[in-house]
């Protein structure tokens, strides 16, 4: 008998084995077997939501440093795993700083799988190249030393840069509205109080600014997206077949994935002959009835030839948007996007294609510009200029005016 089958002899045979007395002997068998899984550790997971510990300021270090030309900024970042969209753009933006005036410290915070500074090292240069050599990298936040700026990068670290007191200003860096990545419960609202913990915001975009402004009267600066030349680059499209990419992530659920795929079975239903190119996840357990590629998840050297294969990228969102749609735009496709401020701050109806969170009206609009190759390729040639005027050299910059007036406003007091 396999392990499997003795787990499920074992399942069946509890509600039998619990009438007659033997609970105890059971669960320990069951414990043995991994079914009963050990007790969830609630109240330690969490604690630091309510943990009130300070760092307390260095004041000979401060005294000495305060008024260094090269501004030291502690990053404070969650545990990174291979291809991190989040980290990513947190390294891009701290590489550019490198040679702005600033020297960076990264520290992981809460990471179960790092006890030592060079697994960590090891670990960046395999997989963030982008990360400037010069940025130094501990595992655990307390090697944290004197900073003159420290910098929240997720609503779990803005709980420990609130206590950490050893730097003149305290930041946080925003890329989304983290509530929204949790049912309305206790993680929607430790994500949510994060917002009002006195930290200054630096934003995404100007929705995410706006909001925590509004909303929470935070401080806050914005920075725009961009995105890699040397990845993403216009290509002809190289066959007539018309075809519509949908950035598929059923793990994600901001990302819309069933709302999409209802979308592209209407498409689909009325015109059989286009294909869709899914990327983002592994769809091999999803039953899908329309003609369609699932490429799962793809190295990022390969996404600008497949967008550019394809006449419309699906990628919708209901929180901020991510990178794509100006990586989209940059390899000569066209984004659609979600109506809504969590878009419009960036992609509009000359740059892009804009739908309503509706299955029929996504439908629709798809089937529409398929139709209407003329309008369609008006936008494709605006996205393309509008992505070529950003940079990500000149949205470092608004980073970096942000962390100095922060910085000189808060040594003043």
């Amino acid at each position: 008998m396999s392990m499997k089958d003795l787990k499920l002899f074992f399942q069946k045979l509890i509600p039998f084995l619990k009438k007659r007395g033997i609970k105890g002997a059971v669960k320990k068998v069951m414990q043995k077997l991994q079914v009963i899984p050990e007790k969830a550790r609630y109240i330690e997971h969490y604690e630091f939501v309510v943990d009130q510990t300070r760092v307390p300021l260095n004041r000979q270090e401060y005294e000495k440093h305060k008024d260094d030309e090269v501004k030291i900024l502690n990053w404070i970042i969650p545990e990174m795993g291979k291809g991190s969209g989040g980290h990513l753009n947190i390294f891009r933006f701290i590489s550019n700083l490198e040679n702005m005036g600033f020297h960076s410290r990264l520290y992981l915070y809460q990471t179960p799988n790092y006890r030592d500074n060079q697994s960590v090292i090891a670990f960046l240069r395999e997989n963030f190249p982008i990360l400037d050599e010069r940025v130094e990298a501990f595992w655990d936040v307390r090697f944290a030393e004197f900073a003159h700026g420290v910098i929240a990068t997720s609503w779990e670290t803005a709980y420990y840069v609130s206590r950490f007191d050893n730097a003149i200003s305290k930041f946080y860096f925003v890329q989304d509205y983290e509530p929204y990545f949790f049912a309305r419960g206790s993680q929607y609202e430790f994500a949510k109080h994060t917002y009002e913990l006195g930290l200054r915001g630096i934003t995404a975009g100007d929705w995410l600014k706006d909001k925590l402004t509004n909303e929470f009267n935070m401080q806050a600066d914005s920075f725009g997206f961009s995105y890699d030349r040397d990845i993403y680059m216009p290509k002809k499209k190289k066959s007539g077949k018309k075809r519509v990419f949908f950035y598929a992530r059923p793990v994600t659920p901001r990302r819309d994935f069933e709302l999409g795929l209802l979308a592209l079975d209407l498409l689909c239903k009325k015109m059989p002959e286009v294909e869709i190119i899914f990327a983002g996840w592994d769809l091999t357990a999803a039953e899908i009835p329309f003609q369609y590629k699932s490429l799962g998840i793809v190295e990022i050297s390969k996404l600008s030839n497949i967008y550019a294969q394809c006449d419309m990228c699906l990628i919708i969102s209901n929180t901020n948007l991510s990178l794509l749609p100006l990586e989209v735009m940059a390899s000569n496709s066209v984004a659609v996007c979600s109506k809504g401020e969590n878009s419009t701050w960036l992609v509009n109806e000359e740059n892009a294609i804009l739908v309503d969170y509706d299955p029929r009206n996504m439908a629709e609009t798809l089937e529409y510009y398929l139709k209407h190759e003329d309008e369609l390729a008006k936008i494709r040639k605006n996205g393309l200029e509008f992505a070529r005027s950003t940079s990500w050299e000149a949205e470092a910059v608004k980073v970096k005016e942000a962390l100095l007036k922060g910085i000189a406003e808060d040594g003043k007091k």
